[in-house]
Protein backbone atom coordinates (compact mmCIF):
# COMPACT_ATOMS: atom_id res chain seq x y z
CA UNK A 1 0.00 0.00 0.00
CA UNK A 2 3.14 2.40 0.65
CA UNK A 3 4.71 1.91 -2.68
CA UNK A 4 1.30 2.41 -4.17
CA UNK A 5 0.48 5.72 -2.38
CA UNK A 6 4.43 6.64 -3.02
CA UNK A 7 3.84 6.46 -6.81
CA UNK A 8 0.57 8.55 -6.40
CA UNK A 9 2.60 11.06 -4.34
CA UNK A 10 5.04 10.78 -7.71
CA UNK A 11 2.23 11.63 -9.97
CA UNK A 12 0.89 14.54 -8.06
CA UNK A 13 4.47 15.85 -7.53
CA UNK A 14 5.47 15.70 -11.38
CA UNK A 15 2.18 16.88 -12.55
CA UNK A 16 2.49 20.26 -10.20
CA UNK A 17 6.06 20.39 -11.57
CA UNK A 18 5.15 20.33 -15.16
CA UNK A 19 2.72 23.16 -14.98
CA UNK A 20 5.43 25.32 -12.35
CA UNK A 21 8.62 24.76 -13.92
CA UNK A 22 8.69 26.57 -17.41
CA UNK A 23 6.39 29.24 -15.84
CA UNK A 24 9.07 29.65 -13.31
CA UNK A 25 11.90 29.50 -15.88
CA UNK A 26 10.49 31.96 -17.93
CA UNK A 27 9.77 34.26 -14.86
CA UNK A 28 13.28 34.36 -13.52
CA UNK A 29 14.57 34.98 -17.22
CA UNK A 30 12.13 37.84 -17.65
CA UNK A 31 12.68 39.20 -14.11
CA UNK A 32 9.43 39.01 -13.42
CA UNK A 33 7.49 39.47 -9.58
CA UNK A 34 5.98 36.14 -10.33
CA UNK A 35 9.42 34.68 -9.74
CA UNK A 36 9.52 35.34 -6.41
CA UNK A 37 5.66 34.12 -5.84
CA UNK A 38 5.44 31.09 -7.66
CA UNK A 39 7.94 28.81 -5.47
CA UNK A 40 5.93 28.79 -2.72
CA UNK A 41 2.70 28.15 -4.48
CA UNK A 42 5.24 24.77 -5.85
CA UNK A 43 6.43 24.13 -2.57
CA UNK A 44 3.12 23.82 -0.68
CA UNK A 45 2.10 21.75 -2.94
CA UNK A 46 4.84 19.54 -3.36
CA UNK A 47 4.79 19.05 0.62
CA UNK A 48 0.62 18.33 0.54
CA UNK A 49 2.12 15.56 -2.20
CA UNK A 50 4.43 14.07 -0.14
CA UNK A 51 1.82 13.98 3.32
CA UNK A 52 4.20 16.63 4.89
CA UNK A 53 2.41 18.93 7.54
CA UNK A 54 3.95 22.02 8.82
CA UNK A 55 2.97 23.16 11.44
CA UNK A 56 4.25 27.42 11.82
CA UNK A 57 4.87 29.09 15.00
CA UNK A 58 5.30 32.42 15.25
CA UNK A 59 6.34 35.19 12.17
CA UNK A 60 8.95 35.81 10.54
CA UNK A 61 9.69 39.70 11.30
CA UNK A 62 8.65 42.65 9.30
CA UNK A 63 11.78 44.59 9.35
CA UNK A 64 14.04 44.95 6.09
CA UNK A 65 16.42 43.63 5.19
CA UNK A 66 16.08 40.60 6.65
CA UNK A 67 18.14 37.30 6.78
CA UNK A 68 16.92 33.98 8.14
CA UNK A 69 19.22 31.60 10.04
CA UNK A 70 17.65 27.89 10.55
CA UNK A 71 18.97 24.63 11.31
CA UNK A 72 19.13 22.38 8.95
CA UNK A 73 18.27 19.20 9.25
CA UNK A 74 16.89 17.41 5.38
CA UNK A 75 16.82 18.56 2.02
CA UNK A 76 12.89 18.92 2.99
CA UNK A 77 14.12 21.94 5.15
CA UNK A 78 14.05 24.53 2.06
CA UNK A 79 10.31 22.83 1.05
CA UNK A 80 9.80 23.50 4.25
CA UNK A 81 11.01 27.01 4.39
CA UNK A 82 10.33 27.80 1.38
CA UNK A 83 6.33 27.51 1.55
CA UNK A 84 6.24 30.09 3.80
CA UNK A 85 6.60 32.73 2.40
CA UNK A 86 8.99 34.25 -0.71
CA UNK A 87 12.29 33.72 0.04
CA UNK A 88 15.55 32.69 -1.23
CA UNK A 89 18.94 31.15 -0.21
CA UNK A 90 22.43 31.18 0.31
CA UNK A 91 24.10 27.94 -0.54
CA UNK A 92 27.35 26.38 -1.05
CA UNK A 93 28.87 26.69 -4.80
CA UNK A 94 28.57 22.87 -5.25
CA UNK A 95 24.42 22.82 -4.53
CA UNK A 96 24.39 24.51 -8.06
CA UNK A 97 25.56 21.00 -9.54
CA UNK A 98 23.30 18.93 -8.49
CA UNK A 99 21.27 17.06 -10.84
CA UNK A 100 17.61 18.57 -10.44
CA UNK A 101 18.16 20.10 -7.05
CA UNK A 102 20.92 22.63 -8.48
CA UNK A 103 17.58 23.45 -11.31
CA UNK A 104 15.69 24.56 -8.27
CA UNK A 105 18.34 26.32 -6.02
CA UNK A 106 18.87 28.11 -9.35
CA UNK A 107 14.83 28.90 -9.91
CA UNK A 108 14.62 29.64 -6.43
CA UNK A 109 17.10 32.38 -7.29
CA UNK A 110 19.93 30.87 -4.73
CA UNK A 111 23.14 32.91 -3.82
CA UNK A 112 25.67 30.66 -4.33
CA UNK A 113 28.87 31.16 -2.39
CA UNK A 114 32.29 29.31 -3.29
CA UNK A 115 34.05 29.28 0.03
CA UNK A 116 37.19 28.16 -1.33
CA UNK A 117 37.59 31.38 -3.10
CA UNK A 118 37.89 34.95 -1.41
CA UNK A 119 37.33 36.87 -4.69
CA UNK A 120 34.22 35.05 -5.16
CA UNK A 121 33.34 35.15 -1.54
CA UNK A 122 32.80 38.71 -2.39
CA UNK A 123 31.02 38.62 -5.07
CA UNK A 124 28.18 37.18 -3.83
CA UNK A 125 28.41 39.15 -1.25
CA UNK A 126 27.59 41.56 -3.30
CA UNK A 127 24.83 39.76 -4.77
CA UNK A 128 23.58 39.38 -0.79
CA UNK A 129 23.80 42.64 -0.12
CA UNK A 130 21.44 44.05 -3.92
CA UNK A 131 19.11 41.19 -2.61
CA UNK A 132 18.42 42.06 0.50
CA UNK A 133 18.53 45.59 -0.59
CA UNK A 134 16.00 45.24 -3.14
CA UNK A 135 13.78 43.44 -0.18
CA UNK A 136 14.25 39.84 -0.47
CA UNK A 137 14.17 37.67 2.27
CA UNK A 138 17.03 35.48 2.42
CA UNK A 139 17.75 32.17 4.38
CA UNK A 140 21.68 30.98 5.37
CA UNK A 141 22.49 27.61 6.84
CA UNK A 142 25.11 28.66 9.80
CA UNK A 143 25.69 25.04 10.88
CA UNK A 144 27.22 25.26 7.15
CA UNK A 145 26.41 21.01 7.00
CA UNK A 146 23.19 19.32 8.03
CA UNK A 147 22.30 16.86 11.07
CA UNK A 148 19.98 14.35 11.84
CA UNK A 149 17.65 16.80 13.37
CA UNK A 150 17.74 15.86 17.11
CA UNK A 151 20.72 18.16 17.61
CA UNK A 152 21.95 22.10 16.88
CA UNK A 153 25.44 21.95 14.86
CA UNK A 154 27.42 24.92 16.22
CA UNK A 155 27.00 27.96 14.25
CA UNK A 156 29.85 28.95 12.13
CA UNK A 157 30.16 32.85 12.67
CA UNK A 158 32.27 33.17 9.62
CA UNK A 159 29.10 32.48 7.48
CA UNK A 160 28.07 35.92 9.53
CA UNK A 161 30.57 37.66 7.72
CA UNK A 162 28.18 37.71 4.49
CA UNK A 163 25.65 39.87 6.36
CA UNK A 164 28.29 42.00 7.69
CA UNK A 165 29.60 42.69 3.68
CA UNK A 166 25.81 43.01 2.20
CA UNK A 167 25.25 46.20 4.85
CA UNK A 168 28.23 47.46 3.06
CA UNK A 169 27.25 46.62 -0.33
CA UNK A 170 23.68 46.98 0.75
CA UNK A 171 24.01 50.80 1.92
CA UNK A 172 21.96 49.77 5.01
CA UNK A 173 22.50 50.41 8.66
CA UNK A 174 22.11 47.17 9.89
CA UNK A 175 20.06 43.92 8.83
CA UNK A 176 17.12 41.81 10.48
CA UNK A 177 18.35 38.26 11.20
CA UNK A 178 15.67 36.23 12.50
CA UNK A 179 16.19 32.53 14.10
CA UNK A 180 14.39 29.80 12.66
CA UNK A 181 13.63 26.30 14.04
CA UNK A 182 12.99 23.24 12.04
CA UNK A 183 11.84 20.37 14.09
CA UNK A 184 10.27 17.04 12.34
CA UNK A 185 8.25 15.23 15.45
CA UNK A 186 6.46 12.94 13.70
CA UNK A 187 6.60 10.29 11.37
CA UNK A 188 2.80 8.61 9.96
CA UNK A 189 1.20 9.94 13.12
CA UNK A 190 3.98 8.74 15.67
CA UNK A 191 6.83 10.14 17.63
CA UNK A 192 10.23 10.55 15.73
CA UNK A 193 12.71 8.10 17.89
CA UNK A 194 16.40 8.04 17.01
CA UNK A 195 16.18 4.90 15.12
CA UNK A 196 13.74 7.00 12.83
CA UNK A 197 15.88 10.32 12.29
CA UNK A 198 17.66 8.98 9.05
CA UNK A 199 13.99 9.04 7.77
CA UNK A 200 13.93 12.45 7.49
CA UNK A 201 17.41 13.85 8.37
CA UNK A 202 19.57 13.59 5.88
CA UNK A 203 23.42 13.91 6.03
CA UNK A 204 26.44 13.99 3.16
CA UNK A 205 27.20 10.28 4.00
CA UNK A 206 23.81 8.84 3.24
CA UNK A 207 22.66 8.18 -0.58
CA UNK A 208 19.91 10.76 -1.68
CA UNK A 209 17.59 8.09 -3.88
CA UNK A 210 17.32 5.32 -0.83
CA UNK A 211 16.62 8.51 1.48
CA UNK A 212 14.14 9.86 -0.86
CA UNK A 213 11.89 6.96 -1.48
CA UNK A 214 11.72 6.79 2.58
CA UNK A 215 10.58 10.10 2.61
CA UNK A 216 7.83 9.05 0.27
CA UNK A 217 6.68 5.98 1.95
CA UNK A 218 7.18 7.45 5.17
CA UNK A 219 3.17 7.58 5.54
CA UNK A 220 3.41 11.18 6.31
CA UNK A 221 5.72 13.85 8.49
CA UNK A 222 4.65 16.36 10.73
CA UNK A 223 7.56 19.34 11.02
CA UNK A 224 6.89 22.26 13.55
CA UNK A 225 8.47 25.96 12.22
CA UNK A 226 9.50 28.25 15.35
CA UNK A 227 10.18 31.99 14.23
CA UNK A 228 12.17 33.36 17.07
CA UNK A 229 12.75 36.73 18.23
CA UNK A 230 14.89 39.23 15.34
CA UNK A 231 18.44 40.39 16.32
CA UNK A 232 19.72 43.05 14.99
CA UNK A 233 22.80 42.92 12.48
CA UNK A 234 25.18 46.68 12.34
CA UNK A 235 28.46 46.93 11.08
CA UNK A 236 29.89 47.42 14.91
CA UNK A 237 27.94 43.80 15.64
CA UNK A 238 30.20 40.90 17.19
CA UNK A 239 29.57 38.27 15.17
CA UNK A 240 30.53 35.83 17.41
CA UNK A 241 28.11 36.91 19.89
CA UNK A 242 25.51 36.66 17.63
CA UNK A 243 26.18 33.60 16.14
CA UNK A 244 26.54 32.05 19.99
CA UNK A 245 22.68 33.68 20.38
CA UNK A 246 21.24 32.61 17.72
CA UNK A 247 22.39 29.46 17.83
CA UNK A 248 21.03 29.04 21.23
CA UNK A 249 17.85 30.50 20.63
CA UNK A 250 17.56 27.60 17.55
CA UNK A 251 18.80 25.51 20.20
CA UNK A 252 16.14 26.02 22.80
CA UNK A 253 13.14 26.27 19.90
CA UNK A 254 14.25 22.56 18.93
CA UNK A 255 14.83 20.87 22.42
CA UNK A 256 11.16 22.47 23.04
CA UNK A 257 9.90 21.11 20.30
CA UNK A 258 11.21 17.43 20.99
CA UNK A 259 10.71 17.23 24.49
CA UNK A 260 8.12 19.53 25.28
Amino acid sequence: MRRFLAAVALARLAAVTSVALPVQMLAVRRGWKLAGRLPPWWHRRALAALGVRVHVHGAPDLGRPLLVTPNHASWLDISVIASLMPISFVAKAEVATWPLFGLFAKLQRTVFVDRTRRTATGKAAGELGARLAAGDCMVLFPEGTSSLGDEVLPFRSALLGAARAAIDAGGHAEVRVQPLTVAYTRIGGMPIGRAERPRVGWTGDMELAPHLWGVFTAGGVDVDVVWGEARPFAATTDRKALAAELEGAVRDGLRARLRP
